[in-house]
């Protein structure tokens, strides 16, 4: 991501207000503002972590919270606090703490890192002998649960202040004062494996650490852009917030975000949100106390407004087709040309809402299942040039009932023919495992096509297609008389040929007539 790369060429106005800072040229303008005080208190506020689209806030504070400490009007302890973006408005609600589940009486309790979906929240606690460890605590419905530690992997006797979650929901980076690093506290990476455990520590190494203290990591959605503070490198006063990139798994040199955002002061703890124009970080720019500030990186020509991250949001709700209630479901993330799952995740029990970026570069198979329902498949082809973007794609879920049908969008042939590419095995996989789990369903597997070529040519091929699918998972051991197969070719396109002609671009077009080409399932019966 190399957005904030043009703010350090900048350089040629300042404007400050009460609370606001304005630094700009030509291209690109950037403002810095202070949080109103519905966020920041007259005491230090610090540790801000957003969700990927920028609407929830969680941070920490030392503001009073008992009734004793309100009426001294002296600090607190560290409390973890929530704050939610009014979107109509613009404005951030009243902060409220969390409940003493999370702020544990007696104990240090700072948020340190939230998922991109916000279901999923990293916090620090000290312990006894004033070391700290990162636990973790999942959102269920609108009930964080008791934390526990992440695991014994990550942590250790020294001290781990602070973490940041990976798109992937399975690699943590944090910071870690544990020997057989470069400095006194350094960046660390865990990743979890496909069966739930913890791989070994990796030490990001001498180009991210300093033989200096660093600190508050902050992966960004895209997956590839770090960000951090540090007291080395090239730091103008206390810790100072930098940027590296990983390139083909080596991170480049971390370079300064340089002023205003870094002061003679200590800038920490800086978050973006998944389009790159709105960050957040503390700073005690005005004094010994640190507030929480908010970037705006706004561009002023087409260029800059180009080089927003390579990223995709999809979001959307998960409900029941019928009722519409919101349904917590499981998503399953496939690389579909390396067939692997490369990350899951939840939509919210009370809600239904999910979050998932999922950076360029990649063909993406999503599959969505619950219990007592038909898993739904979506496919996301996203180009490595493609620019930042948000699709809104709400998923109804559908019964285990005769009648019910879906589509199969991970089931890939070559043009013009029926074997089956690789690429759709995760796919052929969960239907096999469907048959399996449910021994008396007997279904349909359909093949249809455009309505280029002669009708009778896609009638054949469409037949040949879902035979092939059939064959194969019979080949796995599925019985052939809970099958049956059919070719229905061009007879029931999803988009018309009239709608199609209508549209503007050949892009479009190419589109509506490759939803057309599909695999479909159907229930037949399930007694």
């Amino acid at each position: 991501m190399r957005i904030l790369l043009y703010f350090l060429t900048l350089g040629t106005f300042y404007s400050f207000g009460q609370k606001l800072i304005i630094k700009e040229n030509d291209s690109m303008r950037i403002e810095i503002e202070q949080l109103p005080n519905a966020v920041n208190s007259g005491f230090n506020d610090y540790a801000p972590v957003v969700t990927a689209d920028g609407l929830e806030l969680y941070f920490t504070s030392r503001r009073p919270l008992t009734e004793k400490e309100k009426k001294k009007n002296i600090e607190s302890r560290e409390n973890i606090y929530h704050s939610s973006l009014e979107e109509s408005t613009g404005k951030w609600l009243d902060a409220t703490n969390l409940p003493e589940n999370i702020n544990a009486p007696g104990r240090y309790n700072s948020n340190i890192a939230i998922s991109n979906d916000g279901q999923r929240l990293l916090i620090y606690q000290d312990d006894q002998y004033g070391n700290g460890d990162i636990f973790e605590s999942y959102l269920k419905g609108s009930i964080w649960s008791d934390p526990h530690p992440i695991s014994q992997v990550i942590n250790s006797d020294a001290h781990e202040s602070s973490a940041s979650i990976a798109p992937d929901g399975r690699t943590i980076y944090y910071v870690s004062e544990r020997s057989g690093g470069v400095g006194k506290r350094d960046i660390w990476k865990c990743t979890k494996d496909e069966n739930g455990n913890w791989g070994l520590p990796e030490n990001l190494g001498p180009i991210v650490n300093s033989k200096q203290e660093e600190e508050s990591v902050f992966i960004h959605p895209d997956g590839v852009t770090l960000y951090f503070s540090s007291k080395g490198h090239t730091s103008v006063g206390g810790y100072d917030v930098f940027r590296t990139t990983n390139v083909n798994g080596t991170w480049t040199k971390p370079i300064s975000l340089g002023e205003p955002i870094n002061t003679i002061g200590d800038d920490l703890f800086f978050v973006l949100t998944a389009n790159g124009q709105t960050g957040y970080y503390a700073s005690s720019r005005d004094g010994e106390q640190k507030d929480i500030y908010q970037i705006r990186f706004i561009p002023k020509d087409q260029k800059k407004i180009q080089d927003q991250p390579k990223l995709t949001v999809l979001k959307g709700v998960i409900r029941d087709e019928k009722t519409k209630a919101p349904l917590e479901a499981k998503i399953q993330i496939i690389d579909n040309e390396k067939n692997s799952i490369i990350g899951e995740f939840n939509s919210n029990s009370q809600s239904g809402k999910y979050l998932i970026p999922l950076p360029a570069g990649k063909n993406y198979g999503i599959s969505v299942t619950a219990a007592n329902y038909l898993f739904h498949s979506e496919n996301v082809d996203i180009p490595d040039t493609a620019n930042y973007q948000e699709i809104v794609r709400d998923i109804d879920l559908k019964k285990l009932e005769k009648g019910t049908q879906i589509v199969l969008r991970n089931i890939f042939f070559d043009l013009d023919k029926y074997s089956i590419k690789p690429e759709s095995k995760n796919e052929l996989d969960r239907v096999y495992k469907l048959m399996r789990d449910n021994p008396k369903l007997v279904i349909e597997i359909s093949g249809h096509t455009d309505t280029q070529g002669s009708a009778a040519y896609n009638q054949q091929l469409s037949e040949n297609r879902s035979k092939s699918v059939v064959d194969y998972l019979t080949a796995m051991g599925i019985s052939s008389d809970r099958f049956q197969y059919k070719g229905y070719g061009e007879e029931r396109p999803i988009i018309s040929d009239t709608d199609i002609a209508k549209m503007k671009t050949q892009t479009q077009k190419d589109k509506a007539n490759a939803f057309n080409r599909r695999t479909e399932f159907k229930i037949l019966s399930n007694q």
